[in-house]
């Protein structure tokens, strides 16, 4: 076993909380994607910042590579451990460590889900809005600048997190920001670890920002007889400062695959998914005016979902999309990909990416954010199969290039890890070059969650 005197301390450290089992080590080998599995040598499941800084410590005198591991639910193999070594389990560490009612902040340690955090704030009148469509770890979420349905009004993670103690590579505990909604003491640490990905620090506590329960909510859907007045349609509502809390669009393939899943009666036709928050007067106001908007486009009739219920059962249809993909193709695994570009460009990006999909003979339902540019690809193929792994390949890389081309990012959402590393210089320029010099001088060894992010060696 590769590592052997780094697994020896760690199992004379923690005892019972260091595994080697076949079993265990699988369910670390990968995350959510195709991407390929990699057996770590061993598996540390720890409960506090001491215990991650001690393991820390052990890896970084024995040089070995260290992987933080959430749910693994991420889509660009960031958990893979590619150089073997510890993956270091953090799901026990989920303890909601203090609500801040008064000042609109909660504390909690990174094995903390989404749903659990706001079941336990139910009570209070608040709520978390980030909310990527898998039930992650507040943890996994913010290493990978998370973002989701309701973006489009109150952002991502990179709004919504205030603060973080971190253990860097050596196994020295910092705190990054303060409870304070804003400072211009120094540089920007949190901005900084949020997105990093394990690469730079393993993050071990977070301060969030919460955000008040709306008075009222009212959800809905509207179909399309066509692409581009779907999109048009989000792009008016953007432009014309209405505050719609969520945006979603589906195409109509993925409208097939959602209806079948969870067993919702939809027209097979682009569509809209959408939700206003605020008052019982405001969010009749905003409904009406996105009416007229929609009726300028094409859009048909609105199906209001004004009941808590049919409210949830709608968006965790939409929040269980890749798993309807993956049913339209029994056996199939998902080469997942996303892209991000200027609202302006959406509808040519999607119309161009459609083409694409049809060219390639592929299934690959299209869902998006689209209040803020972003969509996504499910492209559906047999794991086993070679040729429609270098197909899907292809096509995401076409929508990739396309993304840059149009002044966008190769990934608004699922972040880098080791599937969009080959974008990197032509996405950032020099600034990638940065990158690189800032992880090795946090990192030196390269132990953080090596092969991710940026090569160094």
């Amino acid at each position: 076993m590769a590592h052997e005197a780094a697994i020896a301390a760690l199992s004379a450290a923690f005892g019972d909380q260091c595994v080697t089992t076949d079993a265990v080590r699988d369910h670390h080998a990968r995350g959510e994607a195709h991407h390929t599995p990699v057996r770590p040598d061993a598996v540390v499941f720890v409960t506090s910042t001491e215990e991650v800084a001690k393991a820390m410590q052990i890896c970084s005198a024995h040089g070995c590579p260290i992987v933080p591991f959430g749910v693994g639910t991420s889509m660009e193999g960031h958990v893979v451990p590619l150089r073997g070594g510890v993956s270091l389990d953090l799901s026990k560490m989920d303890k909601i460590l203090s609500v801040h009612p008064e000042d609109l902040d909660v504390v909690v340690q990174p094995g903390v889900t989404r749903r659990r955090l706001n079941e336990e704030l139910r009570d209070t009148g608040l709520f978390f809005p980030v909310d990527p469509g898998a039930d992650a770890s507040i943890g996994g979420m913010t290493a990978t600048r998370a973002s989701g349905t309701n973006a489009v009004r109150y952002g991502t993670m990179r709004e919504c997190v205030l603060a973080l103690e971190v253990v860097l590579a050596d196994g020295r505990v910092i705190r990054t920001g303060t409870r304070a909604r804003k400072s211009s003491a120094g540089y920007d640490l949190t901005k900084l670890m949020i997105g990093s990905e394990g690469t730079l620090g393993i993050i071990t506590e977070i301060t969030l920002r919460l955000f008040g329960q709306p008075e009222a909510v009212s959800s809905g859907v509207c179909t399309f007889d066509s692409i581009e007045g779907a999109v048009d349609a989000v792009i008016m509502t953007i432009q014309s400062g209405l505050p719609v809390a969520r945006i979603e669009f589906l195409d109509e393939l993925q409208v097939r695959a959602v209806a079948a899943y969870s067993k919702l009666d939809l027209a097979e036709k682009p569509t809209l998914f959408l939700e206003f928050h605020g008052t019982d007067a405001g969010v009749a106001e905003q409904s009406e005016r996105f009416g007229e908007i929609a009726a300028e486009f094409g859009g048909g009739a609105f199906e209001w979902a004004t009941k808590t219920e049919d409210r949830n059962r709608l968006w965790r249809a939409r929040h269980d999309a890749y798993y309807a993909c993956r049913a339209l193709r029994p056996g199939s695994q998902g080469y997942i990909t996303d892209a991000c570009v200027p609202i302006s460009r959406l509808a040519e990006a999607i119309l161009e990416t459609k083409k694409d999909i049809a060219d390639s003979g592929m299934i690959a339902p299209i869902v998006g954010h689209v209040g803020d540019g972003n969509f996504h690809l499910a492209i559906m193929i047999d794991p086993e199969d070679a040729g429609e792994l270098k197909a899907a390949e292809a096509l995401a890389h076409r929508i990739a290039e396309r993304a840059l081309e149009m002044g966008g990012t190769v990934t608004g959402e699922h972040g880098v890890g080791l599937g969009k590393m080959k974008y990197m210089e032509a996405e950032h320029g020099d600034g990638y070059s940065v990158m690189a010099d800032i992880k090795r001088a946090l990192d030196p060894q390269n132990l953080l969650n090596p092969g991710k992010v940026v090569q160094i060696n």
